[in-house]
């Protein structure tokens, strides 16, 4: 019910394309932000993070929160997806050993219930302005003002008695940081480990580079509309998430009946991880599988769609992610958007580091800093 609401209200094509020009005006902040810290060190994964999360909490409640409030909001927020992430993939002997389950031996659940209380109140506060604003007479989104938010559908439809989908407020919460949760540190880490790739490889940096001035031209500004016409792009993000998969266990699954899968029982009601970090790294199947190659994606047909089990960063299925298109809409815009306007070097003594840190959210062990300098002539075209 929930996974058809947010495909219906928020994730399908025609909705995000409606939204454009929000994600327009966030990417040229970002930009704009980048080209004033020019020669200073930028901690790219945060920066991202916050591009996602302006453009997520943009589309889910519009302008209900605004200037300061925003700020300190992001700030909050990503404190509070990063712990609640670690905390979800931090393996428990609770799950193993339900009996010790009341013990909280580990205080995994004592740490995760504070933070959902944070989220409750934040929600809480949110959810309060939106209301008092429609009832004062208030619009939506502030992009096209004529089109409802996620929040303000999601509150009719929990307060439309004769609704045939019952919605409680919990199931809104809940939908809500999920789309936060699943929208936010996934894109930036995403992009954050493109980063390190490109400049640890100056051939892909410079196709790169070269493809976009081509397309978009050298003193152009990166538009949605090009990102149709960049292959090597699209190569490239395939093979970030090959090799760096965002959900490195996809989201656990659970048979519905005891089923035989290539032998082995699955019993009812199990938890089950399926590792696309190994399977998409498997010698087996793939070519040199460690190094970054975006060619071996530009003569093939594969892609993420799910129906080739060998590659499948998204899952597959009845329950694959929802939100294909707005990730690659947001990690396309992004990269190319980064790699466009920029050039990028280490601060003095460091180098590239692509470990990688285990959790239900694959990140870099140590997060990427890295000095932008501006590529574009004109100091307007940042603004």
């Amino acid at each position: 019910m929930l996974r058809k609401i947010s495909v219906r209200e928020m994730l399908n094509g025609s909705t995000l394309d409606s939204v454009y020009a929000l994600r327009r005006r966030v990417f040229r902040q970002t930009v704009n932000y980048l080209y004033n810290q020019a020669g200073s060190p930028v901690s790219i994964g945060e920066q991202m993070f916050l591009n996602a999360l302006n453009v997520i909490t943009s589309m889910l409640w519009g302008d209900t929160v605004k200037g300061e409030e925003r700020a300190s909001l992001g700030a909050e927020f990503r404190l509070l997806v990063t712990g609640m992430t670690e905390l979800i993939g931090t393996p428990d002997v609770s799950d193993f050993y339900p009996g010790l389950a009341r013990f909280d031996l580990q205080g995994v659940t004592k740490k995760m219930k504070v933070l959902a209380k944070r989220v409750d109140k934040i929600f809480e506060t949110i959810i309060d302005q939106r209301r008092k604003t429609d009832r004062d007479g208030g619009m939506g989104s502030g992009v096209g003002q004529e089109r409802k938010d996620f929040l303000q559908v999601l509150l009719k439809l929990k307060d439309d008695a004769d609704a045939k989908i019952p919605l409680t407020m919990s199931e809104l919460k809940a939908l809500l940081m999920d789309m936060i949760v699943g929208g936010t540190d996934t894109t930036s880490n995403t992009v954050e480990f493109a980063i390190a790739e490109i400049m640890n490889n100056p051939k892909v940096l410079r196709k790169l580079q070269q493809e976009l001035e081509t397309v978009v031209g050298k003193d152009n500004i990166v538009e949605e509309s090009h990102i149709q016409n960049l292959p090597y792009l699209y190569a490239v993000m395939k093979e970030v998430l090959r090799i760096h998969p965002v959900v490195p266990l996809l989201v656990p699954h659970c048979p519905s009946e005891t089923v035989t899968v290539g032998g082995y029982t699955i019993p009812k009601g199990s938890r089950v991880f399926i590792n696309v970090w190994a399977i998409q790294r498997d010698p087996s199947i793939w070519e040199n599988p460690t190094e970054f190659y975006p060619e071996r994606f530009l003569d093939n047909k594969l892609d993420y769609s799910g129906n080739d089990f060998n590659f499948i960063p998204f899952g597959s299925g009845r329950r694959m992610c929802a939100g294909i298109a707005m990730a690659e809409r947001m990690f396309m815009y992004s990269l190319a958007s980064l790699i466009h306007s920029f050039d990028w070097k280490f601060p003095e003594g460091e180098r590239v580091d692509l470990t990688e840190k285990f959790g239900i959210v694959l990140k870099k062990k140590i997060p990427l800093v890295a000095i932008p300098t501006p590529r574009l002539s004109s100091p307007t075209l940042y603004e």
